[in-house]
């Protein structure tokens, strides 16, 4: 639906940022509900198997391809859902490697770029808790929303793997990652309405992975007279946008606590009150 000569968009992103009177939830997508599906389109879709990697999927946490659950929405053409195809360790996992190795050097944090802290060993989690990006591989500027050629690092390995799997399920078999920021998100977060285009490839598709607590997501069009469409992102839940999704409006108005997420270990107090999201693009054609 558009709305002509307005900002549909922001109109919707202000009404669920508000903290008085509260959203009303109940029109948000819940892809763990199909009675919250309502008249949005939603459609289970069957992902593309790939060759036999039990090993891979072992390594990387994740079920089998074929045991994923994954959805489109007709108005959204190219979007895709998957509903958390992590085991339990596997979400632990990579929990672990956005506190352990991703936001070590050389990779530059908001926090290494401020004050030059180490967070090698930190066990601060006054500290940690302050984390809010870190960036992998092509380093994004945020002055210029450019990628440079003489700003980039090695891509770990695993993230790339994970990437070219989830590529896979939805038809994609030439994806190669080569940036991505992992976003550290409080529980008082937001991040505005936005498209990303600053890289020269935009066939390949955007790769969203989150973990701890659950946003509200919105999902637009190509500019914001579209009204976008709201859906909840949970624990291990990935979001694609690919074909003509990819340059498409979103946001996230809001992160609200999610009462059944737990996990063991370290990180179990301060994912309590953060929401991690790994977002993988290939910059180059």
């Amino acid at each position: 639906m558009q709305e002509q000569n307005g900002d549909a968009f922001r109109k919707v992103f202000k009404y669920y940022k508000q903290k008085q009177p509260a959203p009303d939830l109940s029109t948000v997508i819940n892809f763990r509900d199909e009675s919250t599906f309502g008249k949005h389109g939603i459609r289970q879709h069957s992902p593309c198997t790939s060759p036999d990697i039990k090993n891979a999927y072992d390594d990387l946490g994740l079920i089998p391809v074929n045991s994923w659950k994954m959805f489109t929405i007709d108005q959204h053409s190219g979007f895709y859902f998957i509903s958390n195809p992590f085991t339990k360790s596997g979400i632990e996992y990579w929990i672990q490697q956005s506190f352990e190795n991703y936001c070590l050097p050389p990779n530059p944090t908001n926090i290494s770029l401020k004050d030059k802290t180490d967070l090698k060993n930190c066990n601060d989690d006054i500290i940690l808790q302050k984390l809010r990006w870190a960036t992998l591989g092509y380093h994004h500027n945020w002055d210029t929303k450019e990628y440079d050629e003489n700003s980039k690092g090695e891509f770990p390995s695993n993230l790339n793997l994970l990437s070219c799997i989830i590529t896979q399920s939805i038809g994609f078999q030439s994806f190669k990652a080569e940036a991505a920021i992992v976003n550290y998100y409080a529980l008082d977060s937001s991040i505005g309405g936005h498209t990303d285009h600053s890289e020269k490839n935009h066939v390949a598709p955007l790769i969203s992975v989150s973990f701890g607590q659950t946003a509200i997501f919105l999902m637009g069009g190509p500019d914001k007279s579209v009204k976008p469409t709201p859906l909840f992102i949970q624990n291990g839940d990935i979001v694609i946008m690919s074909t003509s999704t990819r340059l498409c409006y979103h946001a996230v108005p809001k992160i609200i606590p999610d009462p059944e997420f737990s996990i063991e270990g370290r990180w179990s107090l301060i994912m309590s009150k953060m929401r991690l999201n790994l977002n993988v693009r290939q910059v180059n054609l």
